[in-house]
């Protein structure tokens, strides 16, 4: 049987839509345990190597407890381990697609080592549009406040994924028959040997303070790489982020049983979770994408990485966003640019904002992101 053409998914109903408008604003109880309530050395670590950022003030106790830090902190996308509902977990549509596809972030205090984080939640907006991709699409946009265990609000966010059909996708989107039409790619040793010269030349900060004073405007960040992407990439960044459906034997039956539709029959007709889009290419190809794709929060991740490594162990991320254009398939590299759009200072802090953009090998925009970034100061 072929599974592509002949199996049919849920759809948008005004009845689904309404039910979920009713939502909006009410506090969410903790629907699922998060992947991480404590960011511990070992949590802080994987979450850094799951997006492929080795500083060591988040990942070498020896070195952090020589910062101004006097220890090992927490990378800012490290939150995104902490909330399901930051990462995507959505509420309502049983069944329809949920794509994760931008975030806006404010960061408050630093998350240090064994702090426990907890957070208040809330479905805040809901939004339709008409997309190349699938047509009718619901964007769901929920808020997120984190605290530490002494009660601080260390951070918020709103995050949003786009609620979108199946079927639809599949057969009438127009966005990826140009990418579909394409003949697999494969790159040559020289191909590969010219962007893998940017992880070798890769800087991080560190150590070394970047002050306000010498940051010009225009001034370009370094680019950074992020792939050729691989299904073992993205499995490696759901090792330290916990994806968000990914179970196993019991724990598996149990959340399918509480909710169907997590559970879409595999080619054994066995339930298994939509997550799998990430791992496996015809299902990826069922929903609409090009293949199997990198994950949201990690694009987001990403972004922020390359602010961390330019800003240094003595700056401060207050501020990113995230706003993905199109899904990176297995084969896929993406470079990500910056600059600093302006500088000023406000409330007495020294701030930066930069402007970031990625593409990918095609020269295909991909997401696009801010930063404000707070430096130290000579005066």
């Amino acid at each position: 049987m072929d599974t592509v053409t002949e199996r049919s998914f849920p759809k948008i109903t005004d009845k689904g839509l309404e039910a979920l408008r009713q939502r909006i604003g009410v506090k969410i109880g903790q629907t699922v345990e998060p992947w991480c309530y404590e960011a511990t050395r070992d949590n802080i670590r994987h979450y850094a190597h799951g997006i492929g950022d080795d500083n060591p003030l988040w990942c070498v106790p020896e070195y952090a407890e020589k910062t101004s830090h006097g220890g090992i902190v927490a990378l800012p996308s490290f939150l995104f381990a902490t909330s399901r509902i930051v990462s995507g977990y959505v509420g309502g549509l049983a069944g329809v697609h949920a794509m994760w596809s931008g975030s806006d972030w404010k960061w408050h205090k630093t998350v240090r080592r064994n702090d426990t984080i907890s957070t208040e939640a809330w479905l805040k907006d809901i939004v339709e549009h008409e997309t190349r991709f699938a047509g009718r699409a619901i964007q769901q946009i929920y808020h997120v406040d984190f605290y530490n265990q002494h009660g601080d609000l260390i951070a918020g966010a709103d995050s949003w994924c786009f609620r979108t059909e199946r079927d639809r996708a599949r057969e009438q989107g127009t966005k990826y028959k140009e990418v579909n039409a394409r003949p697999p790619r494969r790159y040559s040793e020289q191909e590969l040997a010219d962007a893998y010269k940017l992880y070798a030349e890769e800087q991080i900060r560190g150590a070394v303070p970047r002050y306000w004073q010498d940051v010009s405007e225009g001034e370009e960040l370094p680019t950074m790489l992020k792939g050729p992407m691989t299904v073992t990439g993205f499995i490696a960044y759901a090792q330290g982020w916990g994806g968000l459906y990914i179970r196993a034997n019991k724990l598996a039956w149990r959340l399918v049983d509480a909710h169907p539709g997590a559970g879409i029959a595999n080619r054994f007709g066995i339930p298994d979770c939509p997550e799998r889009v990430h791992w496996e290419e015809e299902f990826a190809r069922e929903v609409g994408a090009p293949g199997a794709y990198d994950y949201g929060p990690e694009r987001a991740s990403w972004l922020t990485h390359h602010m961390t490594n330019w800003m240094g162990d003595d700056g401060f991320l207050r501020a990113a966003t995230c706003k993905i254009r199109r899904h990176n398939p297995a084969g896929d590299m993406l470079f990500i640019k910056g600059k600093v759009k302006r500088k000023y200072v406000e409330g007495g802090r020294h701030l930066v904002e930069i402007e970031q953009e990625a593409r990918n090998q095609e020269n295909e925009l991909s997401v696009l992101g801010t930063g404000i970034v707070e430096l130290p100061s000579r005066r």
